[in-house]
This record gives structure tokens, sequence and C-alpha cells, in this order.
């Protein structure tokens, strides 16, 4: 089944759409949960295993001269423990603990063996992973900064590790997003797009920001499709983003995209999809309209903003509009401006099933997925997105 099928006469006049035609559009939280939770909880794992390989590397380096006649190691690793489940902060993650054979002909108690520090053996619950994990990632993980991170996990006495293996897990990392972004998109179709720029305190200037693509399966699934560091949000940076997609794979356009008001993702999807059809977002429009009232007056007019993209049908959105624009216009002329330019453009959703609406009216899936990565980045985040007009 497809995602939507276009309205008959009747459902034109008063969209009622019948539910067993349209495929549900999930929110982020049923779809994808958080896109960047399971990232982190998949580089948790990784970097727990990998951590923990590291360690068992150095006990096996510690006993590489023992041998037997023959010069076979005595201490070999052998196998490992059963496989349990650690709380953390960004979810429950999955852990194996590698085990060592000690074959020398010495008392049990004596004999080697494996106790990994950043995985003590009864360990179920992390002491301050949610800090740690989330923390890692926005830092970039940098050298110098790991043994304080790993303090965070294990208190202050915790061991660190060689700036080798730090070097190491930042390689297998940049490798497995690098497969992420080349991946065949052959076949693949998205009715939806969301597109937004995202603006992070660590690692980036005022002018840097990461370029976001979630988009909407036909059967109603959001994924993440793209994301990709730009300059501000240029034609240039998107255009690159978009014709990327296409290089894997994707050729049909999707029908509509959502965004806010930067022109450069709208003048380079104009020029790589440009049958798609554009939807602005109408909490950034909003926000950008009171911002041209004065305070007195912006309670009443959000009132009357949000019976425009709230009415039952276009026909009373049309008039909403209007009105609006006539009770503003003589004393408010640049608000009125900034609202009406866009008219076409914010009333796109209006012509796809009443059911994807809420979803259409605003680019609220990268908004609220990306919020939980501001939450936790080290610096407050000021002004870390501009509204535009």
């Amino acid at each position: 089944m497809g995602l939507w099928r276009a309205p008959t006469r009747n459902q034109k006049r008063g969209y009622a759409m019948k539910k067993d035609t349209v495929v549900a559009l999930h929110t982020p939280a049923e779809s994808f949960a958080d896109p960047l939770t399971e990232l982190l909880q998949h580089g948790a794992k990784q970097l727990l295993h990998q951590a923990v390989e590291s360690e068992l590397a150095a006990l096996l380096a510690q006993y590489q001269d023992e041998v037997d006649q023959r010069g076979h190691r005595q201490i070999v690793r052998n196998g490992f423990l059963p496989e349990r489940t650690v709380q953390t902060g960004v979810g429950p993650v999955s852990v194996r603990v590698p085990r060592v054979r000690d074959r020398r002909d010495i008392p049990a108690e004596e004999k080697v063996r494996f106790s990994s520090a950043i995985l003590p053996p009864y360990l179920r619950r992390s002491r301050s992973l949610e800090e740690l994990i989330p923390w890692l990632y926005l830092k970039g993980v940098s050298t110098g900064d790991f043994s304080e991170a790993l303090s965070a996990l294990l208190g202050p006495d915790a061991p660190g590790l060689s700036a080798a293996t730090i070097s190491r897990l930042k390689a297998s990392w940049m490798e497995d997003f690098k497969a992420w972004q080349s991946r065949d998109l052959t076949g693949k179709r998205y009715v939806y797009f969301w597109a937004d720029g995202v603006y992070l305190t660590p690692r980036m200037d005022d002018r840097q920001c990461l370029l976001v693509i979630i988009g909407a399966t036909e059967t109603g699934k959001k994924e993440l499709v793209a994301i990709e560091s730009g300059f501000r949000e240029s034609e240039h940076s998107w255009t690159d983003v978009l014709l990327d997609l296409k290089k894997q794979g994707l050729k049909e356009c999707p029908k509509v995209a959502v965004g806010d008001g930067a022109l450069g993702f709208w003048k380079a999807i104009g020029k790589v999809f440009g049958k798609t059809r554009w939807q602005r977002c109408w909490v950034h429009k909003t926000a950008n309209i009171l911002s041209k009232l004065p305070k007195s007056e912006q309670k009443k007019a959000k009132e009357r903003i949000h019976e425009i993209w709230m009415a039952a049908t276009k026909e009373n959105a049309e008039k909403a509009f209007d009105f609006f624009l006539k009770a503003y216009e003589a004393k408010y002329e640049k608000a009125t401006e900034c609202l009406k330019k866009d008219r076409e453009e914010l009333l796109t959703f209006y012509d796809f099933p009443a059911e994807h609406w809420k979803h259409l009216r605003t680019s609220n899936p990268i908004e609220s997925t990306f919020a939980t990565v501001k939450l936790r980045t080290a610096k407050p985040v000021a002004a870390c997105h501009e509204i535009r007009a």
C-alpha cells in the first residue's frame, strides 16, 4: 500500500480521509525512537568492547614470554564469559568480557585471571555512563580528554587507555560513518523529507553546522537519510548533500520537503529534486512573524496564526490567513509581509492526507531528535539555531 492516495472530490471538500487508506506516519519516538540514542547505544557497545579488548591485549603482552618447551604461550585467551546487559544512561547495552587460560603447572590461586577494570564481574549498571558516552561523542573523543571521560565512568582512580588505542577507536568510528554515508539507496523511496541545519557548540564555529535530512518511507517509517557538516546551510553545501544521495541511488523525488527559511536548502532541492514541493515550517515562521510585532501584540497574533495552520480545511485556512493580513497589515507591514510572501509554501500540507498534517506542518522530527544532543552539550549553546525569514 502506498503512503497516500489522491483524495476524492468529497474528501477534498472536508478532508475526511478514511483511516484504512492511509499509512500512518510514526512520530520519531515510535518509528526510530531517538536515532541518536540508537547510535549512542551502538557506540557504547563498540567502545566497551574495544576498550576491554585493549585491557586484555595489555595483559597478554605482559606474559608473552611465558612459553612451554614447544614455544607455545602459556597464558592465552579462552573465549568469553556469558553475555550480560549493563543498564546505562543511553539504555541497555549488551557486553561480553573475554576470559584467559593459564596453562602453567602452578597452584590454581596463583594462575593469571583476567578481570576488566572497565567491566567488573558484577557490574549491572554504569555509574555515570549517561554522562560519559554522550560526552565522548560530542567532544570528539579527543586523546587528551579520554582519561577524564573514563574517570566519569569508573571514578577518579580509573585506568586510562593509550593514545594509540583512542586513535584506533576514532578511526574505526569514522570508517563506520563513511560506510553509512555511501550505503546503497537504489530502489529506496522517501515520500517526505524534513531538512534542517543543526548548530552545536563542540568542535564547531558559528559558521559550521550539521546538515540533517530525515525521510519518511512509503510505509510511514522515519529514517535518518543524511547528516553532513556544512557551511552556514549554504546552497553549495546542501547541493552536495542532495547530489550524494542521488549518487547512492536515490532517484525518485520526495513529494514534499519540510524546512525553515534557509534559502540554501530550497535552491538546492529545486536543482536536484525539481518536482519536490515545498512546505515551510510553521514553528519557525511563527517565531519570525512575532519578532516583528511588539510584545503587547504577540499573544493575540500567535493565536491568530495558530488558527491558520490548525484549520480543519484549506478553505478555512485561507480565510484565517486573509483575516490575519487585514488585521495587521496597516500597522505592522513587516510582519504581514513575512507571512504573505510564503503563502503557497505554508499551506502545501493541506494537499496531502489529513492524518499527515501534524507531521508536515513543522520540522519537529529533526528539532526533537537533536534536542537531546543540545542538552548533552558540555557548554551552553547560545542561539544555536537562527530563525530565518
